[in-house]
């Protein structure tokens, strides 16, 4: 589909989405009580909210539905965000995460235009040829999950962010302990019956003393190959993922106002005579591959009762992945037998501060950072060492009259060099870069619940160290990838629609990307630049008898221009979706939920639609804190499929039982 013809199917869209929202405007007004009061605010039931108070484009996954949605990656719990699609899924190895066109493609499982944060701690983004996201963190360690699209939040993550941002946070004792002296534990088991499915997590929460507290998790998953739902075995689909994750928190000074916080997680993946090429879209041969993928940090923090101009934290950050590969076999490939580290430490100092200036309210945060990044030279990936250091403060000014206005900029210097002679470099050839970017969003509030907003953000993607690995290297090691970024949208906010007691939450935002100065990838040489745009829609509705309607949509379009004036479909972007989910929880004790997701056809992928149903039973023992029961049916109707950007079909129908319980 052109831009052009893209466009006004948006704005059709963004128009639609509009009427309806004001149709629905026009039924609430004629139910309230002419005083202009419907009651207090009801928490909604929903698997998750919309945030609808906000210009960023977010989706935040909590707790609750991490379990609810009993997802085998981390990938596949963000799946259900619009405008976010997998290079396959199923399996941590061969699956990379694209959000809005960036990020994996097929032939890289990542790239420095999607960021992924654990715990503060940077992972990911390297153009490692064939192998995948390298995110094996498995998704029974984490509290929530969040995606912010595009680059407006971006800044105080990193730079030349243009598909978005995953920031994944662990579990905490408090969680379980809920902040009360003691031990206290939960121990979740699981089946799948596709590809016969083994998973336990164990987590233990201590806290010893008010001030002190500890926790354990370890998690083992089991997965042997899946199959489609045509009934056949997708090969090297199967794996074993031990993790575990290790926590401590200490607070001390006036009314426990400082705090220090350890967290220390690592997963690993020891895989026998699988492809090399975990795509498996071409015959490189097979390997042995073991993976470790380590996070380390501890954080402190200073939050003074009573002073708003403080709220510091300075975070120390190591995030380690190794890959030992051997080929099997004897032809003694460079490529098979390639062993690959990345290490990347920083340190990241920020404060928020909360003050009137200027007859408005602020709400700033500034900082800074330093990075380390190195990587070990092997075949495909050109080793050395990336260092970076970054200024960056956001300024979020609220007018009081339902106005608010947020600038944000990030200035980042690098020291680039090459730790051994290549095809093209020489060990010791360095590159500096500096880049200044920044954006700034608008959002006004009306007092009817309606919101608009709207934002213009610029980015730079400093050069990568894989750059090394081209004849252009120098040219390319001293130019940055450029993007701006524009979005526009609408949010709705209501309590008491048709009741006193039902809540609607919607957001609509449209966004358009161009990208120049092209150097990712193995095709940019031809490229000039890249434009995309799309609109992606968030909407629930819960009532206060326990029903409750989620529903998200993600239509997208991109084109490639290349150097001699040409243009062509830009091949990497998600397929146009609708994701809805119908449910009704009875009490504390009974949810029960049916998921649809639907795709139309792009290209050579057919279009197709996929039925999930999902139960979750509390059960009430005298004796445990909480038990829960959940059942899982995926692909219900065992359909044969092959999601868009895969190189693999889709898992067939698929029962999952979890049984947890805490103590």
């Amino acid at each position: 589909m052109k831009i052009n013809k893209m466009r006004r199917a948006l704005l059709c869209s963004a128009s639609g989405m509009a009427l309806a929202v004001t149709a629905t405007v026009s039924a609430a007004q004629d139910l309230d009580d002419g005083d202009g009061f419907l009651g207090l605010l009801v928490l909604g039931n929903n698997k998750r909210d919309v945030q609808t108070d906000t210009a960023t484009p977010e989706t935040v996954i909590n707790a609750e539905e991490i379990q609810d949605r009993q997802a085998g990656s981390v990938a596949e719990l963000i799946d259900s965000v619009p405008g976010v699609t997998l290079v396959n899924a199923g399996t941590p190895t061969g699956a990379g995460i694209n959000i809005r066109g960036y990020g994996a493609d097929g032939t890289y499982g990542s790239n420095q235009k999607v960021q992924i944060q654990l715990d503060g701690a940077t992972m990911g983004s390297e153009e490692l040829y064939r192998i995948g996201t390298q995110l094996y963190t498995d998704p029974a360690l984490f509290r929530e999950v969040s995606v912010i699209r595009g680059t407006v939040g971006s800044y105080e993550y990193g730079s030349g962010v243009i598909g978005g941002v995953v920031n994944l946070q662990t579990i905490d004792a408090a969680d379980l302990t809920e902040g009360e002296i003691g031990l206290s534990g939960r121990q979740t088991f699981e089946y799948y019956g596709n590809a016969n499915t083994r998973v336990s997590s164990t987590i233990l929460g201590w806290q010893p003393t008010e001030n002190l507290e500890f926790l354990l998790n370890y998690t083992y998953r089991e997965q042997g190959n899946y199959t489609d739902g045509d009934g056949n075995e997708v090969a090297n689909t199967g794996y074993e993922l031990p993790s575990y994750l290790v926590k401590g928190r200490y607070s001390f000074g006036d009314n426990a106002n400082q705090s220090l916080t350890f967290s220390h997680s690592q997963t690993t993946s020891d895989e026998k005579d699988v492809p090399y090429d975990a795509f498996a879209s071409i015959p490189f041969g097979n390997v042995d591959r073991y993976t470790e993928t380590t996070t380390t940090s501890l954080q402190y923090a200073y939050n003074p009762l009573g002073n708003d101009l403080v709220d510091l934290t300075a975070t120390l950050s190591y995030a380690d992945q190794y890959i030992e590969q051997d080929e099997v076999g004897s032809t003694g490939s460079a490529l098979l037998n390639a062993d690959h580290r990345y290490e990347t430490t920083k340190l990241t100092v920020k404060n928020t501060s909360l003050f009137n200036a200027f007859g408005a309210e602020h709400n700033l945060r500034a900082g800074g950072e330093i990075i380390h990044k190195e990587r070990l030279d092997a075949s495909s990936a050109p080793g050395g060492t990336d260092k970076r250091f970054a200024l960056f403060a956001i300024d979020e000014i609220d007018f009081g009259n339902g106005f608010s206005l947020t600038p944000a900029m990030r200035y980042e210097t690098q020291d680039i060099r090459s730790s051994s002679d290549g095809s093209y470099v020489t060990a010791g050839e360095s590159f500096d870069n500096s880049e200044l970017m920044g954006g700034i969003s608008a959002r006004y509030a009306f007092d009817s619940g309606f919101a608009v907003f709207g934002s213009v953000a610029y980015t730079a993607g400093l050069p990568i160290l894989d750059d090394f690995d081209y004849a252009t290297y120098a040219t390319y090691m001293t130019q940055s990838e450029k993007a701006v970024t524009y979005e526009l949208g609408g949010s709705y906010t209501k309590v008491g629609v048709f009741s006193g007691d039902d809540t609607l939450r919607a957001k609509v935002n449209l966004w358009q990307t161009r990208l120049w100065d092209y150097t990712s990838g193995t095709d940019y040489a031809s490229v000039d630049r890249v434009n995309t745009e799309g609109v992606e829609i968030e909407a629930s509705y819960s009532h206060g008898s326990g029903a409750y309607v989620d529903m998200n949509a993600n239509m997208s379009s991109g084109e490639w221009s290349y150097v001699d004036g040409t243009t062509a479909d830009y091949t990497r972007m998600p397929a146009n979706s609708l994701g809805l989910t119908v449910g009704k929880k009875f009490n504390d004790t009974l949810d029960l939920s049916w998921e649809a997701v639907l795709t139309k056809d792009i290209r050579s992928t057919p279009g197709y639609a996929v039925h999930n149903l999902r139960a979750t039973y509390a059960i009430d023992t005298g004796f445990l804190k909480e038990a829960e029961l959940r059942l899982g049916v995926e692909n219900i109707f065992d359909k044969q499929y092959t999601p868009h950007l895969a190189t693999r079909a889709a898992s067939g129908r698929n029962i999952k039982l979890s049984l947890a319980a805490a103590f």
